[in-house]
């Protein structure tokens, strides 16, 4: 299920809202994952431990 997040695009160099999922990183962090909506770049946040 997508929701809002806000994180920090490196392409546009700014923070932008973006729609993603939460995935489970091979560190066992949680990341909201989705993509910038100006530019389209991949965006990461990091949410905390899973």
């Amino acid at each position: 299920m997508a929701e809002s997040y806000n994180g920090y695009c490196v392409k546009c160099k700014e923070k932008r809202d973006f729609d993603g999922e939460v995935k489970v990183s091979e560190s066992g962090r949680r990341m909201a994952q989705g993509t910038c909506p100006v530019c389209g770049t991949k965006v990461n946040r990091i949410l905390g431990k899973a």
